[in-house]
């Protein structure tokens, strides 16, 4: 109903002149009305001078169709012809219709402090004008039309200020109600982008293990086929349960994904807190299957990690479990059949986690920071270890051992100060 109300408004521009027309009628007619029958009370009658007092209330009143366009033009247009009209003692009359709804005009349109000034002088002037002229009407009780024209102009830019700071005060609360939607908006996109980092790197880890791991038995397999046939059969089975997970793993991230792209939990408000529950979590529970899967990879792996004293926060448990998973990863992947030690030590305040190798014994030089030095195909696995840490508020260090082999080692806060973005 309302659309439809709506539809049949008309344009400003028909509404300003139809209100020109009908003001211009009512001055000219209610001024011949009011005045017809006394021709003693009339000091100067309409058509003295050429018709002045026609001319200037068919202007005062044919100016306010221009007046949204131009209501401080309009306003002086109005207060001048009231005050050429006035000062030459044309008959009083319903001639300041123009001028009241010039002054509402001005202030309505208006910018507040500075038009509300020049609306106040206006009127003033206007007064003084109106009192000067009206000193020898008889009888004295007629000057009270005068008063009540002032007290209507005052009443008039009062009732214009009042629409347009209720409108201004409209303007703002839109303009905050957008800037917050805005700002929610922004925050679920934030908040969607950090899932999705956090799932690329849930990626990232299951798919580099796996494939690592699988790398390194393929090459075993094609080593001893010929010579040791019953290490084939061992081989092929750390293969095929390591994909078996890493496809168990990678089938529950895509879950989480089909529903997170079937649900409106972000755009609703929610965000990557929503979905962390459905995400799938390892932590410092499920390092012995870790470094069981390692030990079958060929890696002499030694672990020294007591239950923490408190439960870790999800964010930090998952963090652990992943920098020792990508640091073993790594290990395999440019190290090969070494010795791997993983110690886990608590502080109140503090989870610190080292993961170290001691290389291959041929080798001076660490392969792995030679391969950082090549100008191509670095990896991310530091990267990505890295970033998990600054996340959380943490911080991780990595670098060649003194006597040969790596060392990873990272403090997470056992509070993070991001945990919910991880």
């Amino acid at each position: 109903m309302q659309d439809r109300v709506a539809s049949f408004r008309l344009p400003a521009r028909i509404q300003d002149l139809l209100l020109a027309l009908f003001v211009t009628v009512m001055q000219v007619q209610g001024t011949v009305v009011r005045n017809s029958g006394q021709p003693d009370v009339v000091l100067r009658p309409l058509s003295d001078l050429g018709n002045l007092g026609y001319l200037l209330l068919i202007v005062s009143g044919a100016a306010l169709a221009v007046r949204r366009r131009h209501p401080a033009a309009v306003f002086a247009v109005t207060a001048l012809t009231s005050v050429v009209y006035y000062g030459l003692d044309f008959p009083d009359g319903p001639g300041w219709l123009a001028l009241f709804v010039a002054l509402y005009t001005f202030t309505a349109y208006g910018d507040g402090h500075r038009t509300l000034q020049l609306a106040g002088g206006g009127i003033v002037a206007l007064a003084v004008v109106w009192l000067i002229a009206a000193a020898d009407v008889e009888p004295p009780a007629a000057v009270g039309w005068v008063y009540f024209r002032i007290g209507a102009s005052v009443m008039s830019a009062a009732l214009g200020e009042s629409v347009r700071a209720r409108k201004h005060l409209a303007t703002q609360a839109l303009e905050r109600a957008a800037l917050a939607e805005r700002a929610r908006d922004e925050e679920a996109r934030a908040r969607v982008d950090a899932e999705r980092l956090r799932i690329a790197r849930e990626v990232h880890d299951t798919v580099a293990h796996a494939i690592a791991v699988i790398n390194i038995q393929s090459g075993v397999t094609a080593h001893v086929l010929d010579k040791r046939p019953e290490r084939v059969r061992e081989s092929l089975e750390v293969i095929e349960q390591t994909s078996a997970r890493a496809l168990a793993e990678m089938r529950a991230i895509l879950d989480v994904l089909r529903a997170e792209s079937s649900s409106d939990d972000v755009t609703d408000g929610g965000g990557a807190d929503d979905l962390e529950p459905r995400a799938p979590r390892a932590g410092v529970a499920q390092l012995d299957d870790l470094t069981a899967r390692a030990r079958e990879a060929g890696l002499e792996v030694t672990i020294d990690a007591p239950p923490p004293p408190q439960p870790l926060p999800a964010a930090v448990g998952s963090a652990v479990y992943r920098i020792v998973q990508e640091a073993i990863t790594n290990v395999i992947r440019h190290v090969g059949t070494t010795r791997v030690t993983i110690s886990l030590q608590y502080s109140p305040d503090t989870v610190e986690v080292r993961v170290s190798d001691e290389g291959r014994p041929t080798l001076t030089t660490d392969p792995r920071t030679e391969r950082q030095e090549q100008p191509k195909g670095p990896g991310h696995g530091l990267t990505g270890m890295r970033e998990r840490c600054r996340l959380l508020g943490g911080r991780l260090d990595a670098g060649p051992l003194p006597h040969g082999g790596f060392a990873v080692t990272a403090r997470l806060p056992v509070t993070p100060t991001e945990a919910t973005t991880v």
